[in-house]
């Protein structure tokens, strides 16, 4: 795509100002095109265009709304084959990623939520004969989100299509390093019906257009997913002035190998956990436990099947190791693999910059990575990484693992292999007061059971803050009135 371009009531139109940022395609270090450098002043008139929408797109009946949700769902399912190779050339993932996961996803986040606009509830509780006591959920108007890079179009529609569904108008901000997606959601959405102002998409940076957003006083909730040090920046901007907020932040996931587990469905699982995506998705397991009396098969096991992982052009359908998303992310993860090396990490596989031959011989590709023989404390293990580095651990008590996992800043997801279910229990409930997810992994036919948990503790805003998006009356995008 030559140019992106802004969503704003219901026209595609540059920033206000003419300026442009440059995109580029990540295999190849080629520039890709441009998109608008926007300001305040075009998150003005997208909140305001978005503010006129609100009184009809709230009053208009819930299975009208539906329908149209719908109709976006059908737009991106028929532009799925462009809609994924898009994403594959902004983001550097392979093409089967995006073509399986990726866009089908955000095609069932605009379905599950056309349904759940028809079936928000109320609340009610007697008093005893006296009266009712009911809880109505109103839209909140005028909604913010701002949503990353590394599932561009996937979580762009997880935060939009549930504040579209109760009511509320958007003005959404997704990533100035993959804003194509974006662009195209915003001109399906207008082809599918939505009246003009309802969804409004500015490009630009975080700086610009993301504080403008949290700033606006129109703007009533923001949902954020991205980087702790952003996310914090948000909740200083926006508390003050008491708009909710979601806020999806960082994470050091454990993945814990007890050696009663089914280990070859444990590694086959944990390469893909680790790998997937260039480690660059928050719920990837970077920090590997292993239970010491099998940690050297475990280890060798994983490293033949991370050795096997295929790297290169994210066009050809055998790839399965894409391009990092941006120069100065391929420096930060090269910055941390020297890291580790200074920290005395011992290298079982990758830990090397590739460039492939051919097209994408200048792209931004490091080598799915094992590291060993560093400590839990470390710094490799403590700090965010987010790309294709992952460290293995030997442990030999469950008490030792447990505060191993729970030993870091962040709270978000663990994945706990064992076939003893009283332990994956036991386990899981001491891991689950720091983490949102457990997964536990039982006996050989790898049963997932996940389990969602309020983040009570104030260290875990570190890691989240609010819902991105859920069900029951959809409360996150609602205000209550009793």
């Amino acid at each position: 795509m030559d140019g992106v371009l802004n969503v704003i009531g219901g026209r595609e139109v540059p920033a206000r100002s003419g300026a442009t940022l440059p995109n580029w395609e990540p295999a190849t270090g080629d520039p890709l095109g441009t998109l608008p450098d926007s300001e305040a002043a075009d998150v003005a008139e997208a909140v305001e265009a978005a503010r006129r929408a609100f009184p009809a797109w709230s009053a208009t009946p819930a299975p009208v709304r539906s329908r149209l949700l719908r109709k976006v769902a059908d737009g991106l399912r028929q532009a799925l084959p462009e809609l994924a190779r898009a994403e594959s050339v902004d983001s550097g993932k392979p093409l089967s990623v995006a073509t399986e996961v990726d866009i089908p996803r955000a095609i069932l986040n605009f379905e599950f939520f056309a349904d759940a606009a028809t079936q928000v509830s109320s609340e009610c509780h007697p008093m005893e004969g006296h009266a009712l006591n009911y809880t109505l959920r109103h839209p909140l108007g005028v909604v913010g989100t701002i949503s990353p890079w590394n599932l561009p179009l996937y979580l762009l529609t997880w935060k939009v299509a549930p504040a579209l569904a109760v009511g509320n108008t958007v003005v959404a901000k997704p990533s100035e390093v993959t804003p194509v997606t974006a662009h195209w959601l915003g001109r399906i959405a207008l082809e599918a019906g939505l009246p003009p102002g309802v969804l409004n998409i500015v490009q630009g940076l975080g700086p610009k257009v993301g504080d403008a957003m949290s700033r606006h006083p129109e703007v009533k909730a923001i949902s954020f997913t991205g980087s702790t040090r952003t996310g914090a920046e948000i909740a200083r901007t926006a508390g003050p002035l008491f708009k909710k907020l979601s806020l999806e932040m960082g994470g050091k996931n454990p993945v814990v190998i007890f050696a009663d587990a089914d280990l070859d469905a444990a590694v086959a699982t944990t390469v893909r956990s680790s790998f997937a995506n260039q480690g660059q998705i928050c719920l990837c397991g970077p920090r590997i436990f292993v239970e010491r009396s099998v940690y050297p098969r475990v280890r060798d096991a994983l490293v033949e099947r991370t050795r096997a992982l295929k790297l290169g052009d994210p066009l050809l359908p055998e790839t399965e190791q894409g391009a990092l998303v941006s120069r100065a992310h391929l420096d930060k993860v090269l910055s941390y693999l020297a890291l580790a090396r200074e920290e005395g990490g011992r290298f079982l596989t990758g830990g090397r910059q590739v460039r492939p031959s051919g097209r994408c011989e200048g792209g931004w590709f490091v080598e799915p990575t094992l590291v060993e023989g560093l400590g839990p404390e470390c710094r490799t293990n403590q700090e965010e990484i987010f790309g294709p580095v992952a460290t293995l651990i030997p442990f030999d008590s469950e008490e030792e693992v447990r505060r191993a996992a729970n030993g870091v800043r962040y709270g978000l997801a663990a994945s706990v292999w064992t076939r003893d279910l009283v332990r994956a229990h036991r386990f899981s409930a001491a891991t689950v007061s720091m983490v949102k997810r457990v997964w536990k992994r039982l006996s050989r036919s790898v049963t997932m059971m996940r389990l969602s948990r309020a983040i009570r503790r104030a260290r875990f805003m570190r890691t989240a803050s609010g819902a991105g998006s859920c069900f029951k009356g959809l409360p996150g995008d609602t205000s209550h009135q009793t």
